[in-house]
């Protein structure tokens, strides 16, 4: 079905698909940092280092990165909605599995879990947002899709860690667990409104390749938004790990001042999609918004590695710096919708977007690296040559895209 023939259906079942979809997302952002807020507590508790939980968040996106290439197949075979709710029991199971873990072994054993019901969500969200939402609204869908990622990386922290102050980590984590499976059951009374038709459409686009089930590996625009995430997740990886240890040692910034940092940061980055949602209403323009949010972003990046500013200027920096780069949200996801053949959305989308988990479980070793020489400029500058390189990322995504139209 031509979904840019059809009529444009109702403002509020989109919106209700755009909703179930974002909840979705955000639990899973939520269980990506599961982990990381407890270390200090699972240090003491299991007798290991910081290199040892490092080491989890590196085995989660690994197998994070595995499963959603491979998830992104069967998406397109079986649908989206299946794959969703096994996703979400996997993530609630792994995190009782962390709270009743004895070893660090039983943490790595339930972080390959986790893992795995991590990596179907971009294929299935995607699959579900370009088929069900009508294509006028798509710029705000994919703007949601970024806020309630944002929020759920938000919310670990903030629900967590007053959970074990309070009572134990232990705890904690069966509550993020009762959590995940709190929103499958919402999903589940919604499950009609996930509905899809599995069947492929009959013609494929005449500038795509044929409809072989890997046929879509042959686009090289592909392969260059998974550059382009792979980039944007060493950037983002940097800024979660680091950057608010690297500005507190640059810039004498207090303790408390530095820990609420990332958290404004994602605040303002979802501030930044909502208004990067109603910037991409022309597709045509969305690689320009792309090079204009991240150039001001590496601008910021910069100034908070290099310049003499005060203390409290340093949030507000990081603040301005997260609405930059998430007004280029909404804009990077169309790039992927107008590079993937409407008969291969869920492998298009699992390849791309496992170039997310590569970059964010090989950007800790670089950034920590130099943390550890004792260079936490070094830290801002390669988070800004990395948000130099997306700009180029995304012209070149553009400028791949048009080759193969001409030549068809």
């Amino acid at each position: 079905m031509n979904t840019l023939a059809a009529p444009a259906p109702a403002l509020r079942k989109d919106a209700t698909v755009i909703g179930l979809v974002g909840l979705a997302h955000s639990i899973s952002h939520f269980s990506q940092l599961l982990l990381a807020p407890l270390f200090p507590w699972l240090k003491d508790a299991f007798n290991v280092g910081y290199a040892e939980l490092g080491l989890l968040m590196s085995i989660f996106f690994v197998v994070s990165c595995i499963t959603q290439a491979l998830s992104g197949f069967v998406v397109d075979r079986f649908g989206p909605r299946p794959i969703l709710f096994g996703g979400l029991a996997l993530l609630g199971l792994a995190a009782f599995g962390f709270s009743i873990s004895t070893s660090w072994w039983m943490l790595a054993a339930f972080s390959v879990l986790a893992g795995i019901g991590n990596g179907v969500f971009h294929p299935v969200d995607f699959t579900l947002l370009n088929r069900k939402v009508h294509p006028s609204r798509l710029g705000h869908a994919f703007s949601v899709h970024g806020i309630t990622g944002s929020l759920g990386w938000a919310l670990a922290p903030a629900m967590l860690v007053p959970l074990t102050l309070a009572y134990s980590w232990r705890v904690a984590l069966a509550c993020a667990g009762v959590l995940a499976f709190t929103v499958l059951v919402v999903l589940w009374f919604n499950r009609e409104k996930l509905a899809l038709d599995t069947g492929v459409p009959a013609k494929a686009s005449a500038a795509q390749p044929g409809g072989g089930s890997l046929d879509f590996l042959q686009i090289p625009a592909v392969w260059m938004c998974f550059a382009f995430f792979f980039f944007y997740a060493m950037a983002l990886s940097g800024v979660q790990a680091f950057a608010p240890e690297a500005a507190r040692l640059l810039h004498d910034v207090p303790t408390q001042l530095a820990a609420i940092c990332l958290t404004v940061y994602m605040v303002c980055s979802a501030g930044g999609m909502v208004v990067g949602g109603f910037l991409v209403t022309d597709p045509a323009r969305c690689e320009r918004i792309v090079g204009a949010g991240f150039g001001v972003a590496a601008a910021i990046a910069l100034v908070l590695g290099f310049a003499a500013i005060p203390a409290l200027a340093v949030p507000v920096l990081f603040g301005a710096m997260g609405f930059a780069a998430g007004i280029a949200g909404p804009s990077r996801d169309l790039i992927v919708k107008r590079s993937a053949p409407d008969n291969a959305t869920g492998r298009v989308y699992g390849v791309v977007y496992s170039g997310l988990d590569i970059g964010q479980a090989i950007a800790p070793l670089l950034f920590g690296t130099l943390m550890d020489l004792h260079r936490p400029a070094q830290v801002w500058l390669g988070i800004a040559v990395v948000q130099g390189v997306l700009i180029a990322s995304a012209f070149n995504v553009r400028r791949v895209r048009r080759t193969v139209l001409v030549a068809a």
